[in-house]
């Protein structure tokens, strides 16, 4: 089975990131603090352009290299990998957008990342705009990702395991399954290689 996989708010916890950062962020830059139940931090604070931009240019490189991965992620990945399923890693971390000392190394934070949280995979994927294209055209059986709009898009054509998120909670439909774990996803991937094996 080809399994794609999300980084930020799959492999990382970038939820629980943008809580506590971005709430030291407004505390030591006296803005306030506003928090609502959104994706991307310029509306979980209600942060202006500039605030999210000064924000990630802040905290952008540590938080690409240096914060690590949610517990289990290798463990479960290496599990996947040695039963003969393939692991394609289909993040949105592009270079568009990034300024600063950022700017033209995302690839190289990204491979780092992935080798020093020992997560194996056989393909990255950087996509820009709909994940859906890049799902289909690489052959992938299920997605796990947690981005609302991507959710939903992918469920279209292919199964979704949503990892579940404040941001994300009011997504649902008949090909999407709610996960919150990475030990769930081994579980629910288990059963979703069943019923193909049955078909």
């Amino acid at each position: 089975m080809r399994i794609g996989i999300d980084m930020d708010g799959v492999l990382i916890n970038i939820e629980r990131f943008e809580l506590d950062y971005g709430s030291k962020f407004c505390i030591e830059n006296d803005i306030p603090l506003k928090l609502k139940e959104k994706f991307i931090n310029e509306e979980v604070y209600d942060f202006t352009e500039e605030q999210c931009a000064k924000f990630w240019e802040v905290y952008l490189e540590y938080y690409a290299t240096e914060y690590r991965a949610r517990d289990f992620a290798s463990n479960i990945i290496h599990k996947l990998r040695k039963n003969g399923d393939e692991i394609y890693i289909i993040t949105g971390r592009n270079e568009k957008g990034l300024v600063g000392d950022s700017y033209g190394k995302m690839k190289d934070f990204v491979s780092k990342w992935l080798e020093e949280n020992e997560i194996e995979y056989d393909r990255i994927i950087y996509t820009e705009g709909s994940k859906l294209p890049y799902c289909v055209g690489n052959y992938i059986d299920v997605m796990i990702e947690d981005n609302p709009i991507n959710v939903k898009e992918i469920s279209s054509e292919l199964p979704v395991l949503c990892f579940n998120a404040m941001y994300n909670t009011e997504v649902e439909g008949k090909n999407i399954q709610r996960v919150y774990s990475w030990y769930d996803i081994y579980d629910k991937l288990k059963n979703i290689k069943e019923r193909y094996i049955k078909m």
